[in-house]
């Protein structure tokens, strides 16, 4: 996609984004046979539900039909939230991912290698991590600025630590106390 056309898109489609109160991630149009994909990838604090994005494609439809931005071709819109692979790349993707467990690649400046952690906070300058400890040793804290992650995401975690209990838990440890 051309300098030209994405800032075309952009411009058109940021300030649709932004009454919705989300972050234009990403914009990209992509060759699919004789048509084309413009995919528009947004995200927020909170998330983003089906339904928003449902409503923000038929927005960015009708304002693209009525622009030229896309040229005369045909091509398929998609409206769609990052995916658990997307590179950690802005200061807000961090601070979405606190509590959750990275993979870090360290700059040569920081050691190099790769380091797995979790974010415990996030600040301007950088993260605070808690990294695992191996072999049944506890957990160590590390701070790691951002010049030293040459890339960074987020690791899928089938079960997550979770440190919080709610009221219904500890209403069940309570239950299961009781009968026993």
């Amino acid at each position: 996609m051309s300098t030209t056309q994405s800032e075309r898109l952009r411009g058109l489609l940021e300030p649709l984004v932004a009454a919705r109160d989300l972050d234009l991630e990403e914009i990209e149009v992509t060759p699919a046979g004789k048509r084309r994909v413009l995919r528009i990838v947004v995200d927020s604090d909170e998330g983003v539900q089906l339904d928003e994005c449902a409503a923000l494609s038929r927005e960015a439809s009708q304002v693209l039909d009525d622009s030229d931005a896309m040229g005369g071709a045909p091509y398929t819109l998609e409206v769609t939230s990052p995916g658990a692979d997307r590179p950690l790349t802005e200061l807000r993707h961090y601070r979405r991912a606190v509590g959750r467990l990275i993979k870090a690649q360290l700059t040569a400046g920081a050691g190099s290698g790769e380091l797995v952690a979790r974010i415990i906070a996030v600040d301007e300058s950088g993260l605070d991590l808690e990294v695992p400890g191996v072999k049944g040793r506890k957990p160590t804290a590390r701070r790691v600025s951002f010049d030293e992650i040459a890339k960074a995401r987020v690791e899928l975690e089938f079960n997550p630590k979770s440190g919080k209990r709610d009221a219904q838990d500890d209403e069940k440890i309570d239950e299961n106390k009781e009968e026993a």
